[in-house]
C-alpha cells in the first residue's frame, strides 16, 4: 500500500467518526429518543423486578442470591483453610514439644509419657463437629435447607 491509500483511509475514517458523532448527538438531544430510552430501561428494570419476585416465590434463587451464597462459602472456605493451618502448626508445636518431654523423661528415667491437655482434647471434638457441618460428606442437604434464603451480611 502507499502512503496515498493510508492517507485516503484515514482521511475517511475520520469523516465517518465525525458523522456519527453527530448522529448521536442529535440522537441524545432528541426529547422523544431519550423519552423511549428512558422508558425502556424503567420497563427493563420492573421485569427484571417481577422476575426475582417470582423465582422467590417458586423459592428458585436469583444470580444475586447465588453470587451472595458464593462469596460467603469462598470466605467460610477460607476461614477453615486458616483454622486448619493454625491446627497444623499447633499439631506441629505440640509434636516439637512432645518429642522434648519424652527426652527430658528419658533421661531422667521416666517411661511415663505426659497426660494431654483436656482442652486439646475438647478443641479436637469441636473441630471434628465442624468438619462434618462444613464438608458433611455423601449425605444430601436437608429438604428444610434447599429452601434457605440468602441475606447479605
Amino acid at each position: 500500500m502507499t502512503d496515498d491509500d493510508e492517507g485516503i483511509r484515514g482521511k475517511i475514517s475520520r469523516q465517518g467518526e465525525e458523522a456519527l458523532g453527530r448522529i448521536a448527538e442529535e440522537l441524545a438531544g432528541n426529547p422523544l429518543v431519550v423519552g423511549a430510552l428512558s422508558r425502556a430501561l424503567e420497563a427493563r428494570e420492573k421485569a427484571s423486578q417481577a422476575q426475582e419476585a417470582a423465582m422467590g416465590a417458586l423459592g428458585i434463587p436469583s444470580a444475586a442470591d447465588i453470587e451472595r451464597l458464593t462469596r460467603r462459602l469462598r470466605s467460610v472456605s477460607q476461614r477453615l483453610e486458616g483454622i486448619e493451618d493454625t491446627v497444623d502448626r499447633l499439631d506441629e508445636r505440640l509434636a516439637s514439644i512432645d518429642d522434648r518431654l519424652g527426652k527430658t523423661t528419658a533421661k531422667a528415667g521416666r517411661a511415663k509419657k505426659p497426660e494431654p491437655d483436656p482442652r486439646l482434647e475438647e478443641i479436637a471434638r469441636d473441630l471434628a463437629a465442624l468438619r462434618a457441618a462444613v464438608a458433611p460428606g455423601e449425605e444430601p442437604p436437608p429438604r428444610a435447607q434447599e429452601r434457605l434464603t440468602v441475606t447479605e451480611s
